[in-house]
C-alpha cells in the first residue's frame, strides 16, 4: 500500500499517494495548467508534497495566461532554429498580453518569415509536445547550452547574482538553474531545450490554434544600448481562438484610434523632425483643445483653493543636488549646459563657468517661493499651481507621440501642510483628481499605491517616515471607495505615491494622475513655518499632477474619443452646410447667432457639392451640422444632422441656438 501525504489542496484537506503529481491530480480538470505550492508558481509535473498548500490556476488566470505566453515563446524558438539553424537564442519572457523572444540571426525576419514561422509553430502544437524540467547544475548547464553564447552570459550572470539587464530572471536565479526540454511524446527524444525557470505547461497541445506571431524589431541585448543588437519577434497567444479574434479586433480598433494618425488626419498637432524626437507641436485645432483643458484646469484649481505661479525653465544644478534628483533621477534629465564661462584673449579662464539643466520637474522651485518669506500656520495648507513646462530625456525607443514626450507642461502642484492637515489634503486632492476625470468623460478607473522597495537603496528618508507616509495614502485611497491596487517598489525615491489608472473607452488602462508625499524636500530646502506656540515647524509636501501632462491626456482623450471629441472640446463645434448655394445667406444669419453666443462656428460655403460637405463634415468629425434648405428658410428653421448620420429636421433656430450652447455648457460628453 503507498504511502499517504496529507496536504491542503483548493482550500480542502485531502489525502494523496505519495509520488502523486499536480497532472494526476487535475487530470480531469482540463483548464488547470499550473499550480502555486506555498504561493510559488510551479509545474502541475511536480510531485506533491506533504503538509504543503496547494491552489489550482486555470488557463484563464492571468498567471496562467502568462505560462501560456511563455510556453508559446519556447514553440516560437523552437520553430525559429528549425527555420534558421544558426539562430542563437536570446531571452523570451512573456509580457502584457503576449510574448517575444530574441534571436540572434544572420538577417532580419521578414513578414513571410512570420507567417511561416506561424505553420511552424502548429504543426508543433499539433505534435502535442511535451514541456520537461529538469534541474541541472551549473556546469552541466554550460554544457549543454555551449553552442547558445547568450545562454552563457546568463550563466555566468547567475554564478555573480547579477539579475540585471531585461529579462534575466525569467532565465537564470541564484541558487538554482532549470532547463525545459520540449519531448516528442511519442519517442521520449529530447527535440529542443532552453535554459529556463519555468514554469510551463504540461504540452504544446493547449497552446491549441489560438496564437499569432505580431512583428519583429531590432532590440539590444538585456536592453542595453551599449549591447548588440538583436532581432525580436513579438506574438501573442489566447486560451481560445475567439480570445485570439478579440484581441486582434481590439488591436484593430486600437489603431483606427491611434491618437498620431488621428492628430495628422485632424491636423491638431505634429512632431517635426527638425525639432527633435518627443517635441510636439500644436496647430490652431489641437491648440483650441489644448486650451480649453488649460482654461479649464486652471479654473478648477482656482475654486479648490490653488494660487497661480510661474516659473523658469532652466535653473542651476545646484537647485536639483538641493531637492535630491542629482543623482537620483540625472538618467532621466537632459545633460548639463556649461555657461557663463569667461576666457582672456590666450584662452584662459578668467571667469569659472556654470552648470544649468533644463528642469524636469516644478517642485524645487515651488519650494523657493514658499521660502521666499516668513510663513505662519495661519496660510497652510499653503497650494501652489502652475502649467509648468519641463523636460526629460526619454530613450528614442520610448518615446510614443503625445503619450510619452520629452518636453510637456504639467498641470502640476504643491501643497505646504502640517502632518494634521496631510490627510485631508491628500483626500482634497484625490478628489479633485477624479472629479476632473469625470468631467472629461472617463468615469472607470482604479488607485494604484506605489510604495518603497526595502532592498534598492535609490530610496531616501527612514522606516518611520516611509511607513506614516505610506499608512496616511493608504488610509484614504482605501477609504474614498474605489479599487485599491499595489505596486510595490514603484513610489519616487522621495515618498510614496497614489496613481489613478483610468479605462477609456476600449478598455485599455492609462496611468493618469498622481498625488505622492514628500517628507524629503522640506527638511533639504529647509522649509518651515511659525507654529501657533511660537516654534518654527517643518511642512509636509504634497506633489499632485492632475491631468499628468497635458499633452498626455490630450493623446488619451483623442484615442478615448476616437477623435471624435464632445462639442465642448471640439476645435469646430458647428458647421453650416447650406443645401444650395441659395441659401448660404440665410445659414449665414444662424451663424452670427451662434458666434454671438460664443459658439465655435463655419460655414461651409465652398464650391464642393452638399453630398461632398457632408462627408468632409463627417471626416472632421464635426460635433453638430446644421443643414438649410427651402423648407428650413421657409420655417426659419435648421435642420440637425449627427455624428452617427442620424437628423433631427426642421427645429427652429432659437431652438437650435439654444440646444447648441447649452450642450457646450454644460459640458456634455455624450456623443
Amino acid at each position: 500500500m503507498s504511502e499517504q501525504l496529507t496536504l491542503t489542496i483548493d482550500g480542502e484537506q485531502v489525502q494523496v499517494d505519495a509520488g502523486t503529481t499536480g497532472l494526476q491530480h487535475y487530470a480531469d480538470q482540463k483548464d488547470v495548467v499550473v499550480m502555486h505550492v506555498d504561493g510559488v508558481l510551479r509545474d502541475l509535473s511536480r510531485a506533491l508534497e506533504a503538509g504543503t498548500t496547494v491552489t489550482r490556476v486555470t488557463i484563464n488566470d492571468p498567471e496562467g495566461l502568462e505560462v501560456l505566453r511563455h510556453s508559446t515563446a519556447h514553440v516560437m524558438a523552437q520553430a525559429v532554429q528549425q527555420l534558421r539553424p544558426d539562430a542563437k537564442l536570446g531571452i523570451g519572457p512573456y509580457i502584457t498580453d503576449g510574448f517575444y523572444f530574441d534571436f540572434d540571426v544572420a538577417e532580419p525576419f521578414t513578414p513571410e518569415d512570420l507567417k511561416q514561422l506561424e505553420k511552424m509553430m502548429l504543426k508543433i502544437v499539433n505534435q502535442n509536445q511535451l514541456f520537461g524540467r529538469r534541474e541541472v547544475t551549473p556546469d552541466e548547464a554550460k554544457a549543454e547550452m555551449a553552442n547558445e553564447p547568450y545562454k552563457l552570459e546568463l550563466l555566468a550572470k547567475a554564478d555573480s547574482a547579477d539579475t540585471s539587464g531585461e529579462g534575466v530572471t525569467v532565465e537564470v536565479a541564484a541558487g538554482e538553474t532549470t532547463i525545459y526540454d520540449n519531448v516528442d511524446r511519442k519517442s521520449g527524444d529530447i527535440v529542443w531545450k532552453d535554459l529556463c525557470r519555468g514554469p510551463h505547461l504540461p504540452n504544446t497541445k493547449l497552446i491549441k490554434n489560438a496564437f499569432a506571431l505580431t512583428r519583429s524589431a531590432a532590440a539590444y541585448w538585456l536592453g542595453s544600448e551599449k549591447n548588440k543588437q538583436l532581432q525580436r519577434i513579438y506574438g501573442t497567444a489566447w486560451p481560445t481562438k475567439e480570445d485570439l479574434k478579440a484581441y486582434q479586433e481590439r488591436l484593430a480598433e486600437a489603431e483606427r484610434r491611434d491618437h498620431r494618425k488621428l492628430g495628422a488626419e485632424l491636423d491638431l498637432f505634429s512632431f517635426p523632425d527638425e525639432l527633435g524626437s518627443g517635441l510636439p507641436v500644436f496647430h490652431p485645432k489641437g491648440g483650441i483643445i489644448k486650451r480649453e483643458m488649460e482654461d479649464y484646469v486652471r479654473d478648477r484649481h482656482v475654486e479648490e483653493g490653488f494660487q497661480y505661479v510661474g516659473t523658469p525653465h532652466i535653473s542651476k544644478d545646484g537647485l536639483f543636488h538641493t531637492s535630491g534628483h542629482l543623482p537620483y533621477y540625472a538618467d532621466t534629465m537632459f545633460p548639463a549646459l556649461h555657461i557663463d564661462e569667461e576666457r582672456d584673449e590666450d584662452g584662459n579662464i578668467t571667469k569659472q563657468g556654470q552648470e544649468y539643466r533644463l528642469k524636469a520637474m516644478n517642485c524645487p522651485m515651488h519650494n523657493l517661493i514658499f521660502r521666499g518669506r516668513g510663513r505662519s500656520y495661519r496660510e497652510l495648507p499653503l497650494r501652489l499651481f502652475e502649467f509648468g513646462h519641463v523636460y526629460r530625456y526619454e530613450k528614442s525607443g520610448v518615446v510614443h507621440g503625445l503619450t510619452r514626450v520629452r518636453g510637456f507642461a504639467q498641470d502640476d502642484s504643491h501643497s505646504y501642510v502640517t502632518k494634521e492637515q496631510a490627510p485631508a489634503e491628500v483626500e482634497h486632492l484625490l478628489n479633485f483628481m477624479l472629479s476632473l476625470l469625470k468631467d472629461f468623460g472617463m468615469d472607470d478607473f482604479y488607485l494604484e499605491l506605489s510604495t518603497r522597495d526595502p532592498e534598492s537603496d535609490k530610496f531616501i528618508g527612514t522606516d518611520e517616515q516611509w511607513a506614516e507616509a505610506t499608512e496616511v495614502l493608504e488610509r484614504v485611497a482605501t477609504e474614498s471607495g474605489v479599487e485599491l491596487v499595489a505596486d510595490p517598489g514603484g513610489a519616487a525615491f522621495y515618498g510614496p505615491k497614489i496613481s489613478v489608472q483610468a479605462k477609456d473607452a476600449i478598455g485599455r488602462t492609462w496611468q493618469m494622475g498622481t498625488v505622492q508625499y514628500d517628507f524629503n524636500q522640506p527638511a533639504r530646502f529647509g522649509l518651515e513655518y511659525q507654529a501657533a506656540d511660537g516654534s518654527r515647524q517643518e511642512p509636509v509636501m504634497i506633489h499632485a499632477a492632475k491631468f499628468g501632462s497635458i499633452e498626455r491626456f490630450l493623446g488619451v482623450l483623442t484615442e478615448h474619443y476616437a477623435g471624435a471629441f464632445p462639442a465642448w472640446l471640439s476645435p469646430v463645434q458647428v458647421r453650416a452646410i447650406p443645401v444650395a448655394e441659395a441659401f448660404n445667406d440665410y445659414l449665414a444669419e444662424v451663424v452670427a447667432k451662434l458666434k454671438a453666443q460664443g459658439v465655435r462656428v463655419e460655414l461651409d460655403d465652398s464650391s464642393d457639392r452638399f453630398p461632398k460637405k457632408i462627408r468632409n463634415a463627417s471626416k472632421d468629425k464635426i460635433p453638430f451640422v446644421l443643414i438649410a434648405g427651402g423648407e428650413d428658410a421657409d420655417a426659419n428653421a435648421v435642420s440637425f444632422r449627427f455624428r452617427d448620420g442620424s437628423q433631427d429636421n426642421q427645429v427652429p433656430v432659437d431652438e437650435a441656438v439654444e440646444r447648441i450652447v447649452t450642450a457646450i455648457k454644460n459640458r456634455d460628453n455624450n456623443n
